[in-house]
């Protein structure tokens, strides 16, 4: 006797209506959600577009920036030194070039060494006030860079003094010494002693040239410092000891004094 096996028949796990109907319903939620989708996506072109731009624009101003940067920093240093009209000639236009990166391009990085020169170009055709206006302004916007604010606060301080104003200058070169991350905090120790015995505050001045050995020992500022503390002892008034006061003698009656005269 023969024994058959049964094979059961193949069905698909899944109804051909029901295939079709996810699809429906598939494509109907793709309708449904199409507008917001297209919506998204185009915005976030829009958006990636614009940085883009923004980042294009700013690589071409910095570039531009620093061209004129260059070119201002070679008109201010390449002055020949025994033609003053030339001189003069080559100051205004490392004025122009960096006043014009300062107002046009202040968001380049050429924008605070366009400011620091510009001080020091003024300085060198005595606008002392224009010169205190570019170095503020750099400090209003850029005090971030501390190394370089160390110097436009120490070149502002110069300013101060040559304009008369020692109380001025000796902030701005307080200020150098409050800012930790500038690199000139040695000289402006220096310069505050000297202010000090320019004011012939000779104890202010002292502790000011024991601060600066103390604190930045292998400094060329700290060896004249040493010089002058060295100065200082030697001009140190002596202690002058007490000398003993002669006590006048009692003056004498007449009659004791014929007395005396008696043998």
């Amino acid at each position: 006797m023969s024994y058959r096996i049964k094979v059961p028949p193949r069905s698909l796990p899944v109804a051909e209506g029901q295939l079709v109907s996810t699809l429906e319903e598939r494509l109907i939620g793709l309708k449904v959600y199409r507008v917001p989708f297209i919506v998204g996506l185009v915005v976030l072109l829009l958006v990636c577009g614009l940085i883009g731009g923004i980042v294009w624009y700013d690589a071409r101003n910095a570039g531009k920036a620093q061209d004129l940067e260059r070119e201002a920093t070679l008109q201010y240093l390449a002055r020949p030194a025994n033609d003053p009209k030339k001189i003069e000639t080559n100051l205004k236009e490392a004025i122009r070039l960096y006043q014009q990166i300062a107002d046009e391009y202040p968001r380049t990085p050429s924008a605070p060494l366009a400011l620091f020169g510009l001080g020091n170009a003024l300085i060198e055709t005595n606008q002392l006030d224009s010169a205190i206006e570019a170095y503020k302004r750099f400090l209003a916007t850029y005090s971030s860079n501390a190394s370089l604010a160390g110097l436009v606060r120490q070149k502002l301080a110069y300013v101060y003094l040559s304009k008369g104003d020692q109380a001025q200058a000796t902030a701005a070169y307080s200020a150098v010494i409050d800012s930790p991350g500038s690199l000139n905090r040695d000289q402006a120790l220096f310069e505050l002693a000297r202010i000090e015995e320019g004011q012939s505050r000779r104890e202010g001045a002292l502790q000011r040239y024991q601060e600066l050995i103390k604190t930045y020992p292998k400094s060329p500022f700290a060896n004249e410092a040493a010089i002058r503390e060295k100065v200082f002892d030697m001009k140190k008034p002596a202690e002058v000891s007490p000398v003993p006061v002669p006590v006048p003698d009692a003056p004498r009656s007449p009659a004791s004094s014929k007395s005396l005269a008696k043998p």
